[in-house]
């Protein structure tokens, strides 16, 4: 049974089988958004949500059984803690103070995509390992929008106090120009009152620090994080290579040995029985002369061919 369930969850066809159901969970949860549609059709929107959470069920089960008699192995993985709390915000009622949140969690369970693929654990993994080192770009782009929002409220916070009368609104439009919207219009609105050196000196370097600089380097850090996340794998690729290399060595060497020995008993037992056959050599011919032997009382030595000791 162990062996069947560990066979079962690692096959092909079985991650192509849940894939298709988490879709299925997406899209029932999408029809559910349409309130005639869900009053048409509930009994049967209702019926497939309980089969889309009965299979989840069964999924988590099977590994649970293929993990053999250490089931809490499976709890190891943090994508498999984040399945079955999916899994249980959606065996919750949907009547009740919290059915929204409920409907939420429905909605949630496109994300087990993340763990059915590993392309995307690779790059929702490379996310989380990146945001150590953009904390400290993002306090860097919190001191260049408070810089320069202290800076716009002294430069243009009188003759336009809609976009720079506060600190809130220099901030909001500092990130409508951060992100290139329509910044032409703030530009062009403090240019009627303030000198339009001030005005293209302020713009033009916020949007160099902020756009070009500073939003690149998330960019350049979430691709050095995936390189990382690459490298990381291909080393546990290699690592997994390396460890089942030297079984594989040790059994071939161990079935060359025994095709050795089983060559070297056929080849004994043809000697045994060749000796079995070969006649017994009389006494005289043990005492007929021989030139090998000095002692011997003959004077005539008869050919090589004519002795058996020779």
């Amino acid at each position: 049974m162990i062996q069947f369930a560990r066979q079962l969850t690692q096959s092909a066809a079985f991650r192509t089988f849940i894939i298709v159901v988490i879709v299925l969970a997406g899209v029932l949860a999408g029809l559910e958004t349409s309130a005639s549609l869900a009053a048409r059709h509930a009994e049967w929107l209702h019926a497939l949500n309980l089969v889309v959470v009965g299979i989840f069920l069964a999924e988590i089960a099977l590994k649970l059984v293929a993990h053999g008699r250490r089931p809490l192995d499976y709890f190891r993985d943090g994508w498999n803690v984040f399945d079955c709390l999916i899994v249980a915000f959606c065996l919750l009622p949907v009547a009740g103070p919290f059915a929204a949140v409920i409907r939420l969690a429905r909605v949630l369970r496109l994300l087990r995509l993340v763990t059915a693929l590993p392309k995307l654990q690779l790059l929702v993994g490379a996310l989380f390992k990146s945001l150590s080192a953009m904390g400290y770009v993002s306090i860097l782009l919190g001191l260049l929008f408070y810089i320069y929002a202290v800076a716009g409220v002294n430069l243009f916070g009188k003759t336009d106090p809609a976009q720079f009368g506060s600190l809130g609104a220099a901030l909001l439009s500092l990130f409508r120009i951060v992100t290139l919207d329509n910044w032409g219009d703030i530009y062009f609105a403090q240019v009627t009152h303030v000198p339009a050196i001030k005005v293209a000196v302020y713009f033009a370097t916020f949007i160099v620090f902020g756009t070009m600089i500073i939003l690149n380097l998330f960019i350049g850090i979430i691709l050095n994080s995936m390189s990382e996340a690459h490298a990381e794998q291909a080393r546990q690729s290699a690592k997994a290579a390396e460890a089942s290399a030297p079984t594989g060595g040790v059994l071939a060497r161990l079935d060359h040995t025994t095709k050795q020995l089983a060559e070297l008993q056929t080849t004994l037992a043809g000697l045994r029985k060749e000796l079995a056959a070969s006649p017994a050599p009389s006494v005289a011919e043990i005492k007929s002369p021989c030139p090998s032997n000095p002692s011997s009382p003959s004077t005539q030595s008869p050919p090589l061919s004519s002795c058996p000791a020779c």
